[in-house]
C-alpha cells in the first residue's frame, strides 16, 4: 500500500514538473484592462496559469512558442448573462415539448462552444430550461469533457405567476410544470425554502425575478412582482449560504426594491431612474445591461409573427428604451458588468453588446474593463480578468485594437483558456 501511494505521488509531481511551458509573443498586449497596452511582450504560461509577463520576445526555456506578434492580445472576455440551453426562435415552444433533457444538454454544449470561439472564456448562465443539465454542462466543461467557457450557473427563484414561472401553455401543462417546480415560491418563508433548495441542488448563485419579463407569455407587465419581504428573504438566505444574487428587473420600482434588498447585480435595468442610480452607487451593485437582447426582441417582434400579442407589445416597448437608460447609468457612475442575454439574442455574437454599449456612451476601454475586471469581481474570481502572474491563462487575440474600434471584438482569431488553445486562425 505504501509503495502504491509513493508511486501515485511521484507520478503527480512528475507530471507537474514536466508541464509544458508556453511562451506567447504578443504584438500589443493589454494585460490589465483600463491601463495602457504595451508592445512586444511575452506571456509565459505553464500548467494553465500565467507564470510571468516580460518585455521582449523570450524563447529560452519554452517548450512551445505561439506567435501573436501581429495581434492585439488581452484577457479572455466574460459574459455575465447567458442562457446556453436555448435560442429564441419560432421553434421555442415545440422544443420545450419535443426535446428531452439530453437534447437540451447537447444543445447547451453546442452553444457553449460557439461562445468560447467568440472569445468569451467565462460566463454566468442565469437561467436554464433544464437545471440539472446546466449543472452537468458546467461540470463537464470543468472536467475537460466539453469545449466551452467556464460556467457559473444560477439557480432560479421566482414567485407564482411571475417571470420565470411557466406561462403560455395549457392549464394541464401549467399544473404539470407546477408539480415539478421546487423553486417557485409565495411569501418570504417559502422563498427562503426555495433559495435553499436551489443551492442544495448545485446553484453557484441565485437568480431572482424582481419584475415581470418580456418573454413571459402573459400580460402582467414589467413592474415589480416579488414583494420587498420576499426579496429580502432570498438575499439574506443566499448570502448566508455564500451565494450572490442576480435580480432580473425592468421596471424602476422592482429595480429599486431589489437594490434595497441587497442584490449583487441587476440584470437588464431597463427603466433605471435617478433613485436607481443613487442606490446602485450606494450599494455597489453591478448593472448587467443586456442591450443586444433588447435589440433582438424588437427585431423579432417587427419582422416575425411567432410571438404572442402580449410578448410582442412588451418587446417593442422595453427593447426600444434599454440603450437610452444605460446612458443614464453610465453618467451616474454605476458599475457595469458585461452581459448579453444570449439565448434571447443569438449565441456567438456577444461582441454586438460591446458595440451597443459604445453607442450608449461607454468608452471602449471601459467596455473592456466591464467584460474582464468588473465581471471577475462580480463572480468573486480574483484569478481572472487580467494577465498577471498567478492568474488563469485565459487570453484572446484580435487582428486590430478594440481600443481604437470596439468592433474588433467581432474578429477574435485566437482563444486560450486555462492554457489550452481552442482557436488559432492565421
Amino acid at each position: 500500500m505504501y509503495r502504491v501511494l509513493v508511486g501515485v505521488l511521484a507520478a503527480i509531481f512528475s507530471s507537474a514538473a514536466n508541464a509544458e511551458v508556453v511562451h506567447v509573443h504578443t504584438g500589443t498586449l493589454l494585460a490589465i484592462p483600463g491601463t495602457e497596452p504595451a508592445n512586444e511582450q511575452t506571456v509565459i504560461v505553464e500548467d494553465g496559469a500565467i507564470l510571468a509577463v516580460v518585455d521582449g520576445y523570450r524563447t529560452q526555456g519554452a517548450d512551445r512558442v505561439i506567435d501573436l506578434k501581429d495581434r492585439f492580445v488581452m484577457p479572455g472576455l466574460m459574459d455575465m448573462h447567458v442562457h446556453l440551453q436555448s435560442e429564441l426562435g419560432p421553434q421555442r415552444f415545440a422544443q420545450a415539448l419535443q426535446f428531452t433533457d439530453a437534447d437540451f444538454a447537447f444543445q447547451g454544449a453546442y452553444y457553449a462552444r460557439k461562445t468560447l470561439m467568440a472569445g468569451f472564456t467565462t460566463v454566468r448562465n442565469v437561467g436554464a430550461r433544464r437545471r440539472d443539465g446546466m449543472y452537468a454542462l458546467r461540470d463537464a466543461v470543468e472536467r475537460g469533457w466539453v469545449d466551452g467557457p467556464r460556467i457559473v450557473a444560477a439557480g432560479g427563484v421566482a414567485v407564482t405567476g411571475g417571470h420565470a414561472d411557466t406561462s403560455g401553455v395549457s392549464a394541464q401543462l401549467l399544473d404539470f410544470y407546477a408539480d415539478r417546480s421546487r423553486t417557485v415560491c409565495d411569501g418570504p418563508f417559502d422563498c427562503r425554502r426555495a433559495t435553499r433548495q436551489a443551492i442544495k441542488y448545485g446553484a453557484d448563485l441565485i437568480k431572482i425575478t424582481s419584475t415581470g419579463g418580456v418573454m413571459s407569455d402573459t400580460n402582467t407587465g414589467t413592474e415589480q412582482q416579488m414583494t420587498d419581504e420576499e426579496l429580502r428573504e432570498v438575499v439574506q438566505t443566499a448570502h448566508s449560504l455564500g451565494r450572490k444574487v442576480a435580480a432580473h428587473a425592468h421596471g424602476a420600482n422592482g429595480i429599486n426594491a431589489a437594490l434595497r434588498a441587497g442584490v449583487d447585480s441587476i440584470e437588464h435595468g431597463t427603466y433605471t431612474n435617478d433613485e436607481s442610480v443613487r442606490l446602485f452607487v450606494e450599494t455597489g451593485a453591478y448593472l448587467v445591461p443586456t442591450l443586444v437582447a433588447g435589440e433582438a426582441v424588437v427585431d423579432i417582434a417587427t419582422n416575425n409573427d411567432f410571438l404572442s400579442p402580449e410578448v410582442r407589445e412588451k418587446a417593442l416597448r422595453v427593447g426600444r428604451v434599454m440603450k437610452e437608460n444605460l446612458g443614464r447609468a453610465i453618467r451616474g457612475g454605476v458599475k457595469i458588468a458585461f452581459g448579453t442575454d444570449n439565448g434571447v439574442s443569438p449565441h456567438g455574437r456577444n461582441a454586438r453588446e460591446a458595440e451597443l454599449m459604445f453607442e450608449a456612451g461607454m468608452a471602449p476601454a471601459d467596455i473592456l474593463v466591464s467584460a474582464t475586471i468588473s465581471a471577475a469581481d462580480l463572480i468573486d474570481r480574483d484569478d481572472l480578468g487580467t494577465l498577471e502572474s498567478g492568474h488563469r491563462a485565459d487570453l484572446i487575440a484580435t487582428t486590430t485594437s478594440p481600443l481604437e474600434d470596439i468592433r474588433a471584438l467581432y474578429d477574435v482569431v485566437f482563444v486560450m483558456k486555462d492554457g489550452v488553445v481552442y482557436k488559432e486562425t492565421r
